[in-house]
């Protein structure tokens, strides 16, 4: 089966790479060039796809990039794989997928199949792609070419649950639409979940992110609590997940990052207006992760004051600029906001991220800590990412002041010099 994907980033690549490990000839549709260009040489530019698969199935005739549109009218189906951001407002931006759809719908074909998995509101499917799909090709959704929605669930960096090994849910049109869908996922993925339209798979996605936002929420606001009643926020959380029934474990930190969970909220709730209902319990979550980066820094400011130094002139060392642990992904990262508010409080400020060795945005490279003197240059050495690499018992033993944001230090003993959310 020929199958064309329609975006070539951390959902796209690892899709494409799966449809073809299956044996499917898949043609990505990607706007970068210079992604065409790594993609039809064999080089990743995704963690989570090798360079050696990919060029694997390049050359075996099974993957190949364009910019093309006109690519997808040899193929049986085509997946839209675009990010969907906020804007400036926080309101949810269709742009790249109403460009891209706009763009397929000349190359549109009877029988094709077209399938959204960028993370939407209920109805987008329905209401915003299928109209222009129909209005650029002439052809009717669900009556001429198949059209159906399915949530993708990546979780960048694991490898027990993969985008072959993820259940998938998929929600079409008419049912014509959803065995179609089917049968083209099931070309490649190993279990697939049909439910009865797209509205229910875009609002599954929306729950599945909403319930973790929720959940982190409450675990934040209860650290702030314990933060000022002098309690071990971590030690509440392991104590009460001895319980083997009616509890979840879910952890405080320093904000949320990534693709879906910072933003899944927001786009339920802008919907949600439109029907006179308003997500209070949802927003309220949202606005408690949205603070904590701050309430963070405040932290580290008041553990620096202990020591009757100032915020303002501190030298701080951030550990980890990754949205989470053993990844190179920094979309969303409270780590941005970290260091931010710092530089606006007047500290220097440096950073240590293995998977990320420059931070444009701030004019960073990722320095090395290895030398003792390194770590002890620095008032304060701030844990915000906890990859795994770094040998925390060395950070302890060598920092002045350490501020772990993420319980990395759990067990290793201290001389006082360590500050935990």
């Amino acid at each position: 089966m020929k199958i064309a994907v329609i975006g070539l980033g951390y959902v796209g690549l690892p899709l494409a790479m799966v449809f073809a490990d299956a044996g499917n000839e898949v043609v990505g549709i990607e706007a970068a060039s210079e992604r065409c260009a790594q993609v039809n040489a064999g080089e990743s530019y995704i963690q989570d796809v090798s360079s050696a698969d990919l060029m694997r199935v390049h050359e075996a005739g099974l993957m190949r990039a364009t910019p093309d549109y006109a690519a997808v009218e040899e193929c049986a189906a085509v997946v839209i794989c675009l990010p969907t951001p906020l804007n400036a407002n926080r309101e949810p931006d269709l742009t790249l997928v109403k460009e891209a759809a706009h763009a397929l719908a000349g190359h549109l074909r009877r029988g094709h199949l077209v399938t959204l998995e960028s993370t939407t509101y209920p109805g987008t499917t329905r209401d915003v792609l299928a109209p222009i799909l129909e209005e650029g090709s002439g052809l009717r959704a669900g009556v001429d070419f198949h059209l159906a929605f399915s949530p993708e669930r990546v979780d960048p960096g694991r490898t027990d649950f993969t985008t072959r090994s993820t259940p998938k849910v998929v929600g079409g049109l008419t049912p014509a639409c959803t065995q179609k869908a089917l049968d083209v996922y099931g070309t490649a993925i190993e279990r697939l979940v049909p439910v009865s339209t797209p509205e229910v798979a875009e609002m599954t996605k929306l729950l599945e992110n909403i319930f973790r936002s929720v959940n982190i929420a409450l675990m934040n606001e209860l650290a702030m609590l314990c933060d000022r009643m002098k309690i071990d926020v971590w030690e509440v959380i392991d104590a009460a997940a001895t319980k083997p029934f009616g509890f979840m474990k879910f952890q405080p930190g320093p904000g949320l990052g990534g693709h879906c969970i910072p933003v899944d909220p927001y786009y339920l709730s802008w919907k949600a207006r439109e029907f006179d209902f308003w997500t209070e319990f949802i927003e309220l979550a949202g606005k408690v992760n949205e603070n904590m980066p701050y309430f963070c820094v405040e932290k580290l400011h008041r553990a620096l004051n202990t020591r009757h130094k100032s915020l303002n002139g501190a030298k701080v060392l951030v550990l980890g600029v990754a949205y989470k642990a053993d990844i190179d992904d920094l979309r969303e990262s409270p780590a941005l906001k970290v260091i931010r508010s710092l530089r606006g409080h007047g500290a220097e400020v440096a950073y240590h991220d293995a998977y990320v060795p420059e931070l444009d945005e701030f004019g960073l490279t990722s320095v090395e800590i290895g030398d003792v003197r390194t770590l002890s240059a620095y008032d304060a050495v701030v844990i915000v990412t906890a990859h795994t690499a770094v040998d925390y018992r060395a950070v302890v033993e060598q920092a002045q002041l350490v501020v772990d944001l993420r319980n990395a230090t759990a067990g290793i003993p201290s001389a006082g010099n360590v500050w935990k959310l």
